[in-house]
């Protein structure tokens, strides 16, 4: 039996969750909006920005489960780890289905065109755990858009 102090993991070094999937870190265009009903408006992910071209890089380590289109646009999804599935669009893919990817590995190039982008080009990043839509920010480490919402109860 082991003594002494537990052997630290890459996650005990307060390594964020995810990392950012554009380098260097962007400026967000758009902050994720939670919707009120599952099938409720929102915006479930963050936009940021980018330049046509520019290399998408894998927010952590797993397995590539989609890349094709969704509505017309080209879309990139990969499983991580403790339920969680990023997603990246408009990327043109340079990984397929299946294949194992690597924190900060470039899974694609982004296309100009994301709608309502005021940049030359936008990468829609969106994080699910199961089901539910997260915010990508709360797992880079970073801190998010505050939103004051009224508060019903008194002192």
């Amino acid at each position: 039996m082991a003594t002494g102090p537990r052997a630290s993991s890459p996650r005990d070094a307060r390594q964020p969750r995810l990392s950012w999937p554009l380098s260097p870190v962007p400026v967000v265009m758009k902050y994720f909006d939670a919707p009120e009903t599952p099938y409720g408006a929102g915006h479930r992910g963050l936009d940021l920005a980018a330049v046509p071209g520019q290399d998408v890089l894998a927010a952590d380590t797993g397995i590539v489960v989609f890349a094709g289109p969704v509505g017309g646009r080209p879309v990139l999804s990969v499983d991580h780890d403790g339920g969680l599935r990023t997603t990246y669009e408009p990327v043109v893919p340079k990984v397929a289905v299946g294949e194992q990817v690597y924190r900060g590995q470039v899974l694609g190039t982004v296309l100009a065109g994301h709608p309502g982008c005021l940049a030359a080009a936008c990468l829609h990043w969106g994080v699910r755990r199961g089901e539910e839509y997260i915010d990508p920010l709360a797992l880079t480490g970073e801190v998010g858009e505050y939103r004051l919402k009224p508060w019903g109860g008194g002192w």
